[in-house]
């Protein structure tokens, strides 16, 4: 054969090749060349399947470069740039700076959008959600809640606090991180710490701080681990507190080492944008022996108080009745009366009275006599 045929259909490209060289790249139709030599060879591309090896494209461009238009794009950022490829519409392609695509356009409408990370670092959050799924690292997104602030660091500097809400960035070309600081108060535990008191008692104390940060850019410069730094200085500050007072002293002023604690946090957080409301000893726990002790004698110090309160009683009650005495003895009609009260409460618990009469003097109008005290006027006149 001396020609050399190829028939192309609408969504083909044919790479046309003599003696291994780039010469042309044909549309749909037939194609005929003069070849006796067998030299020229055809490679068929289906442009249904956008993505054309980038390799292949670069060949085609050092060889002949008008041959690219109306076939393919190559796709090549430049230091500092990221390329945005969309197919028909449709987000298709992220292609940041180092990598190399090529996608043909006969079939698909291939559009390439250039991005300059320098001058436009921030993304919209609506725009971030359309590229997320092939932007894979190269966009970083967070969001801040009402009661957190955020903080973005690039390349490890802390760049600026950013307000509750979506935030996204580009980071094809650079590290970025974005840290949520929460805004509200925390509770800090501060467990077990063995501290000697001033009298050489070893104790263990359970503390709790409540924190709040003020400033999140300040705290990020002044404090690597916050939380871990506070630790350290509540217990330091406990020590200190502690070691200057007696088991009984410390015991006695729970409130004013907690006071005592506190102003000294507060003074060495002043300025790291964290800030402590408040500090409180929870337990202080003695060792078994001193336990026993300390029960002892607050054992000792109830039953003291008890006798005494029992003595004031008995003391109260002893004056009571002399003071009743002088008065029956100053009145005898108190006296009548408190005998009345008397046979009245008696009388109460008696079911049947039984008289029988047996001499003058006795019996029924003996008793009679004496309930309504007779006999002993008879008797006094």
């Amino acid at each position: 054969m001396i020609m050399t045929t190829a028939v192309l259909a609408e969504h083909e490209r044919g790479l046309v090749r003599r003696d291994r060289a780039i010469v042309d790249l044909v549309g749909a139709g037939r194609h005929q060349w003069l070849d006796p030599l067998a030299r020229i060879h055809v490679e068929i591309f289906d442009t249904r399947r956008a993505i054309l090896d980038f390799e292949l494209a670069n060949q085609v461009l050092r060889a002949r470069p008008d041959l690219a238009e109306g076939n393919f794009v190559y796709v090549q950022p430049q230091a500092g740039t990221l390329a945005l490829v969309t197919l028909d519409g449709a987000p298709h392609a992220l292609v940041p700076h180092g990598v190399t695509r090529a996608f043909w356009t006969v079939m698909h409408d291939i559009r390439v959008e250039m991005v300059d990370l320098a001058g436009a670092d921030r993304i919209d959050p609506r725009l971030a959600d359309r590229w997320s799924s092939y932007a894979g690292t190269a966009i970083v997104q967070a969001r801040i809640a009402s009661e957190r602030a955020g903080l973005l660091f690039v390349d490890g500097a802390l760049r600026e606090r950013l307000d509750p809400g979506r935030h996204a960035f580009w980071a094809a070309d650079r590290l970025v991180r974005i840290e949520s600081v929460d805004m509200r108060e925390t509770a800090l535990d501060v467990t077990a710490q063995e501290v000697l008191t001033r009298d050489r008692v070893t104790i263990r104390l359970n503390l709790t701080a409540f924190t709040r940060v003020t400033d999140p850019v300040l705290r990020a410069k002044a404090l690597t681990d916050a939380d871990a730094h506070i630790y350290k200085l509540v217990q330091f500050a406990a020590r200190e507190a502690v070691a200057g007072r007696t088991l009984d002293g410390l015991l006695k002023d729970r409130i004013e080492v907690d006071r005592e604690i506190t102003a000294h946090l507060r003074d060495r957080l002043a300025d790291t944008g964290v800030q402590v409301s408040d500090l409180r000893i929870k337990d202080v726990i003695l060792p078994g022996e001193m336990r026993d002790m300390l029960n002892k004698v607050v054992e000792a110090e109830k039953a003291a108080e008890a006798n005494l309160v029992r003595r004031r009683e008995e003391t109260a009650a002893t004056r009571a009745l002399l003071n009743t005495a002088r008065l029956m003895e100053d009145h005898p009609a108190l006296m009548r009366l408190k005998e009345l009260e008397a046979l009245e409460r008696l009388t109460d618990k008696v079911g049947r009275i039984d008289i029988h009469q047996s001499a003058d003097g006795a019996g029924l109008p003996a008793l009679i006599d004496t309930l309504m005290g007779k006999s002993r006027a008879k008797q006094d006149a």
